[in-house]
């Protein structure tokens, strides 16, 4: 005798289990029709659906001024035109909710993305010349400056290390500017402005990587200069500060030559 196919009932039997499944799962409750909205147009965004999603949080911000979901849908407009690469409109947004709602919970979230999006208006190193450091670095500037004062105020931020990675970043690109700049006077032998450049850079980058030979650098023109205090001052600092460089016995041995040359002459009274 053969044995019926027992697949059709069990077949049933899942779709009755999953029938009970879907009837079992709880429905989202909202506590308020502005979080309702809220979490409407937030899916709208997820799903990149721009054109609604900003119709739904301007609802939002109209409808319901009052509640949190109006401040929070301003920071979401924010996100959609940061989503819309739109960097400039997004940052400005972004800076207006750090102005507007200073205590806010996500206050510093605000404040970390002005400083992305003012870098991803900056101009990329990638395809395109000139370098980064010989074209226009305002936005690279402003994206510094939107960095380093969120560091500042928020040093418990979550963000904190994503946002030091990136003044790295930043700041690798400025000190690039200003040691193109050194490279470029010194070619032509202008000391003073050689000087201005490395100062800076000393000032502006302490602790980067060039630093020992910033300092060098900076002491050998100093010496050019006939400033022999300040071009010992600078390898004194290297060699202290660095004592595994390579430039340290460099800086010996320049100082060591200065040291031995005799003092210039007087200026008559």
């Amino acid at each position: 005798m053969r044995r019926k196919s027992t697949a059709p009932l069990a077949a049933a039997l899942l779709a009755l289990f999953l029938s009970a499944c879907a009837r079992k799962a709880p429905a989202v409750k909202y506590e308020s029709p502005a979080e309702e909205d809220y979490a409407a147009a937030t899916r709208l965004l997820d799903s990149h659906d721009f054109v609604d999603a900003q119709k739904m949080f301007e609802r939002v911000r109209t409808k319901y001024p009052y509640s949190k979901y109006s401040a929070l849908s301003d920071l979401r407009l924010a996100d959609l035109k940061f989503a819309q690469q739109k960097y400039v409109e997004a940052a400005d947004a972004y800076t207006t909710f750090v102005k507007l709602h200073p205590n806010n919970p996500e206050v510093d979230y605000a404040a970390y993305r002005s400083a992305v999006s003012r870098w991803q208006e900056a101009p990329s190193d990638f395809f395109f010349f000139p370098p980064v450091y010989e074209r226009d670095l305002t936005q690279v500037i402003q994206a510094e400056a939107a960095i380093s004062d969120f560091l500042k105020k928020y040093p418990d931020s979550k963000y904190l290390a994503e946002a030091k990675a990136l003044q790295a970043k930043i700041q690798g690109i400025m000190m690039a500017r200003d040691w193109y700049a050194f490279e470029f006077y010194q070619k032509r032998e202008k000391w003073q402005g050689c000087a201005y450049r490395l100062e800076r850079i000393l000032k502006d980058f302490p602790g980067n990587p060039r630093e020992p030979e910033a300092l060098y650098e900076l002491a050998g023109a100093y010496a050019k200069l006939q400033e022999r205090y300040r071009a010992q001052q600078a390898l004194q600092q290297l060699i202290v500060r660095y004592p595994a460089s390579s430039y340290k016995p460099r800086a010996e041995k320049l100082l060591a030559d200065l040291r031995s040359q005799p003092e210039p002459a007087k200026p008559n009274q």
